[in-house]
């Protein structure tokens, strides 16, 4: 299971902590994520990928290309993380994902005790991009505010405007030409 749009507002830069990641890693991680979800979708999976880096912001530990309605990338990788990684080794590692998480995804990193989060697409702009396909039900609630009504402090960089395009332009593909 563990396989390797133009938009008229650019977003602002996103400024990076001296602790997090550079924004060069940033962005090498989420075009791997982006071609884990390539990947996926080649398999006839949603394209959305994510993957987990150790504390170090180089080595990447897991990755994962979604795999159905309820088992998605981040879910999937996260759940195998647990059982792989303690919380604290877990706490200092970054989840990143080619769309701002779900609810449900949210919920298990918050879960899951991964400290830290980088995605590239909005979930509100990937609902511009779906709209109101059946097979891709958005629940407007952004991770933000889900992380911010628990009681850990996980950190959350997106979305990145230096890949938002590469991520939009596969949904934009996927969602409006080929379902």
């Amino acid at each position: 299971m563990n396989p390797m749009a133009e938009f008229p507002n650019p977003l602002p830069k996103v400024s990076i902590d001296s602790e997090g990641p550079t924004l060069a890693q940033i962005i090498r991680h989420l075009r791997y994520a982006n071609q884990i979800a390539l990947r996926a979708q080649s398999f006839g999976h949603h394209p959305f990928g994510a993957t987990l880096v150790a504390p170090d912001h180089e080595t990447t530990l897991l990755s994962q290309g979604n795999v159905d309605t309820v088992n998605h990338a981040e879910s999937v990788l996260i759940r195998s993380a647990t059982t792989n990684f303690g919380p604290d080794y877990l706490w200092d590692c970054t989840l990143y994902t080619t769309v701002e998480p779900c609810a449900m995804c949210a919920a298990t990193q918050y879960w899951g005790n991964v400290g830290r989060l980088v995605y590239g697409l909005s979930e509100s702009r990937l609902l511009e991009l779906t709209g109101n396909h059946p097979e891709n039900p958005t629940l407007d609630v952004p991770c933000r505010e889900i992380f911010q009504r628990g009681q850990k402090a996980i950190a959350v960089i997106g979305p990145i405007a230096e890949v938002e395009m590469e991520i939009a332009n596969v949904h934009q593909a996927f969602w409006q030409n080929s379902h």
